[in-house]
């Protein structure tokens, strides 16, 4: 699962014979995440003539949620342009928007394809990209006098305690990578704690 995805929300604008392209790209997780800001969009552009998109969750090379509209242009000049960027890019748990004010001369198909792809790519080109990072939740149960021990182990392998309850023992509930569960298993059975995975 080597894919890249968006630290934060980027945007690019091109002009082309007069038509305004506005490329919106925003990190997302679900379909209603990335319906919510072509929602948003439409509201804030509400006097240009399409928004057209195409959003990826999860790996772009084996993608199990993935769409795109055209938004009333012709069927393939816009959305699937958009997707096409995002697949050869391989960005994942994306979606990018583009906004367009036709600005009065048609562009034709090959020509609508060229500048849907080319606002996609300008966003792209604004994008912050890190590798997308498997992540899981599991629980230690630690003793008292261990607690110290499992945090630091947690902290070493760039976990996150997310919540410690106390009863007879310690129940640290945490973040880590996919990849460091076995790492992290093997720390801690050597200082004798037990490891619940919720997965």
């Amino acid at each position: 699962m080597s894919y890249q995805t968006l630290q934060r929300t980027v945007n690019a604008r091109l002009e082309i014979k007069k038509s305004e392209f506005i490329a919106y790209a925003y990190p997302v997780t679900s379909r209603e995440q990335a319906m919510f800001h072509v929602e948003q969009l439409r509201e804030q552009y509400a006097d240009a003539r399409h928004y057209c998109w195409a959003y990826i969750i999860g790996d772009p090379n084996n993608t199990t949620s993935a769409g795109f509209d055209d938004d009333g242009e012709p069927s393939g000049t816009a959305g699937r342009p958009i997707l096409n960027v995002l697949q050869h890019k391989s960005i994942g748990n994306i979606i990018i928007i583009v906004v367009r004010y036709f600005g009065g001369i048609k562009l034709g198909a090959g020509g609508l394809t060229r500048a849907y792809a080319g606002s996609a790519q300008a966003a792209v080109n604004e994008m912050i990209l890190s590798p997308y990072v498997a992540m899981a939740q599991v629980q230690i149960q630690a003793e008292f006098a261990t607690e110290a021990q499992c945090r630091y182990v947690v902290d070493s392998l760039h976990g996150s305690i997310d919540d410690v309850a106390y009863s007879k023992q310690v129940l640290l509930n945490i973040t880590i990578a996919e990849r460091e569960i076995e790492t992290l298993k093997t720390a801690l059975a050597m200082a004798g704690k037990v490891l619940h995975d919720d997965g």
